[in-house]
């Protein structure tokens, strides 16, 4: 079990620092709006960071 803990672990913040490194701050942002969205059983907070990681990734418009 600890184990399957730590690669956990390490997977998250892998991901975190991708999420930061490509998109900045407003990656990181949307990340924990939707991770603390998620955690609280809270649509509101979650949806908030689905928008601002969708829009990260979707880019300007050309």
């Amino acid at each position: 079990m600890p184990v399957l803990a730590i690669l956990s672990a390490v997977f998250v913040v892998g991901f975190e620092q991708l999420v930061q490194w490509k998109y900045g701050a407003a990656g990181f942002v949307g990340l924990l709006l939707l991770t603390i969205g998620l955690k609280a059983r809270n649509p509101t907070i979650s949806s908030v960071g689905a928008v601002v990681l969708a829009m990260l990734l979707a880019g300007p418009a050309l």
